[in-house]
């Protein structure tokens, strides 16, 4: 059995603590684990490291390699998208790495699971997932439907029909319904919510990816090279309407354990403890009369009088206030302010790098200052710039520079000036996190003004 986990999402539905610099797999919501590091452990639960695939993208790469040394995981195999087409092409790209690189066979089941699901007790997922790989092996796509309790119109359904003990045949897929028909659904009782895993064989799929897409059977067939290099011409499409909706062989097995795909703020809120109140509180926040309402705070104390039914995120540049039952609609603020060009649709005041982090902690007009974490061994690659100086005040830790030709050791309160148009590079010998301030002048100090050399 290998198992692919999906990791390459930029989902918004969660902003602003998730954007597509830094999205929800990669946060920590309820314990000091990441999403991803949770769902890689849940696998972990019956398989090794080498029996999963992350697939994601390359501005992910180093997120999913650190998440994947939190959990002693790192014998796992990173597949890379080069451009974003959706679950189908992804799929398919992790497939063909079975078959090339790892020598499947055309009968070996994969279980495909998204990265940022919450889904407990383990005992009950690990059954479930079993039980779907043993009915895959009778030659059938077999989804994972949630028993629909409650009216829900943010998931898509599956109508289930006969049992054979061990799976439903998947009837019919239903699109997100309006809340009139998700409570016929539920009255009905033989509805599920679609959780968006599947289990299948290499064989199997590779037959229905011939059948009922065609242009990306063709090249997967040239092999996992040709697949990489091709990627882009494949068809942006999800498995869902690629495969599963079209597939005469769909089988459905019950995930009869919790299950939330965390999908806006209402699904957060629903996840997390709760006061006597109903609150759910997490940082600096004083609440005074609130109930049922989600405060969420990140630099600044909140305090919140009398509020109820409402839904408070705060982070050290975004602010956002909904009322419950209505924060599907944040994924519309996120699309409204990427029209504007504003940089908080995308990016977090903290950036994630290969050789640490940089956050800004105040800028104005010819100006902007970072706080840089370069982690021990790592190194900023040489570079330069046209429109600005840079001065580096060390505050912990020891620094190796090169500017122009010289080399120094930057040691605690000690400081260094870069003139305009001289190469540079910063590195981390120690064995503890370098931790400084970087203050950027100059009549531009966009992002852009570098010029690497290595």
């Amino acid at each position: 059995m290998k198992v692919i986990i999906l990791a390459g999402g930029g989902g918004s539905r969660l902003f602003p603590l998730s954007r597509k610099s830094y999205p929800k797999q990669f946060l920590k919501l309820e314990d000091d684990k990441s999403l991803l590091v949770h769902t890689v452990e849940r696998f972990l639960d019956f398989v090794v490291p080498e029996d999963i695939l992350i697939v994601t993208n390359q501005r992910y790469l180093y997120h999913v390699q650190n998440e994947l040394a939190e959990c002693q995981a790192e014998a796992a195999h990173i597949i890379l998208e080069p451009v974003a087409r959706n679950t189908a092409p992804a799929i398919g790209l992790a497939l063909s790495y079975c078959e090339s690189k790892l020598g499947c066979a055309g009968d070996e089941p994969l279980i495909v699971a998204a990265a940022d699901h919450v889904i407990r007790p383990q005992d009950v997922f690990t059954k479930c997932i079993l039980q779907a790989a043993q009915v895959a092996q009778q030659g059938s796509l077999v989804t994972f439907g949630i028993p629909a309790k409650t009216p829900e119109t943010g998931y898509g359904y599956i109508e289930a029909g006969e049992s054979d003990g061990l799976s439903f045949a998947a009837q019919s897929f239903k699109e997100k319904p309006d809340l009139k028909t998700a409570e016929a659904y539920v009255e009905a009782g033989n509805y599920y919510w679609n959780s968006g895993m599947f289990a299948f064989t290499i064989d199997f799929m590779k037959g229905e990816m011939a059948k009922y897409q065609p242009e990306i059977a063709a090249i997967l067939a040239e092999g996992y090279e040709a697949a990489v290099a091709r990627f882009a011409d494949m068809p942006e499409i999800s498995i869902d309407y690629a495969i599963a909706e079209r597939s005469q062989a769909v089988r459905m097995v019950p995930l009869t354990c919790y299950w939330n795909d965390i999908g806006s703020w209402d699904a957060m809120y629903d996840i997390l403890p709760k006061d006597e109140q109903g609150n759910a509180v997490q940082g600096d926040v004083l609440a005074l009369g609130c109930t049922n309402s989600l405060i969420m705070g990140h630099d600044r104390l909140i305090a919140g009088i009398d509020l109820d039914d409402l839904l408070l995120v705060e982070t050290d540049d975004v602010i956002v206030v909904a009322k419950k039952g209505e924060s599907q609609k944040v994924k519309t603020v996120v699309e409204k302010l990427k029209k504007m060009g504003r940089k908080e649709a995308v990016e977090h005041t903290t950036m994630y790098h290969r050789w640490g982090t940089s956050t800004v902690i105040g800028q104005g007009v010819g100006y902007r200052m970072k706080k840089v974490r370069v982690m021990p061994g790592k190194a900023i690659t040489m570079q330069m710039h046209y429109h600005r100086t840079e001065h580096w005040v060390v505050l912990r830790g020891t620094a190796e520079v090169m500017r122009g030709e010289e080399k120094m050791m930057i040691h605690e309160r000690e400081s260094v000036f870069i003139p305009q148009t001289t190469k540079h590079k910063l590195a981390n010998p120690g064995r503890i996190p370098l931790e400084l301030i970087e203050i950027q002048n100059g009549s531009y100090i966009g992002e852009d003004d570098i010029v690497r050399f290595e």
